[in-house]
């Protein structure tokens, strides 16, 4: 009889990161369910924008692996974490893996992005212009496909590294089994 395999836990996440997560993708959702150009998805966006803003401050000044230094895609992380994926001996990052830093990057531009567009609708400089309604529109129907592949990846990568990606999201707490 096989033993178990061993399991380290690795606190990662701090609350404030586990916060925002959550935080923003409870805004996204419910901007999804509101009425487009009433004050609740206005509310909603601004709230998303705000807590993106301090995401940023905190990737700057929070816990180890919050900071952008721990985890920032540089092209030498990128093409080290591919070549160690194609050789079948995927890297482990207590942090972000350099394709999740560049996805959280990705989404956090998209919802600044989204909350510049939707205030800009509002200005009487911008007031109907269907141009930049079809921009905020292109721009949430990406971030909801890169949220989507997002949450898709997270499954995946966590199975090929043997890491509760999800978990460690809630809890803080990354659960890396062993062989």
């Amino acid at each position: 009889m096989n033993p178990l395999p061993s399991t380290e836990a690795v606190r990662v996440w701090d609350p404030f990161v586990r916060i925002f997560h959550w935080s923003l993708v409870a805004c996204v959702l419910l901007n999804f369910l509101v009425e487009e150009g009433e004050a609740p998805h206005q509310w909603i966006g601004y709230a998303a924008s705000a807590l993106v803003v301090a995401r940023i401050v905190w990737g700057f000044v929070g816990s180890r692996h919050a900071r952008f230094a721990d985890f920032f895609p540089t092209p030498a992380r990128l093409r080290r974490h591919v070549s160690a994926l194609l050789a079948g001996k995927p890297e482990h990052h207590l942090g972000h893996n350099p394709f999740g830093a560049l996805m959280m990057l990705a989404l956090m531009a998209l919802v600044l992005s989204l909350g510049l567009t939707g205030y800009l609708q509002t200005t009487d400089m911008f007031w109907g212009d269907e141009w930049l309604e079809e921009l905020h529109e292109g721009l949430a129907e990406t971030l909801l496909g890169l949220a989507g592949l997002h949450a898709a990846a997270a499954i995946v990568v966590g199975r090929l590294e043997r890491t509760n990606l999800i978990g460690a999201m809630i809890t803080g707490i990354k659960l890396r089994r062993g062989p």
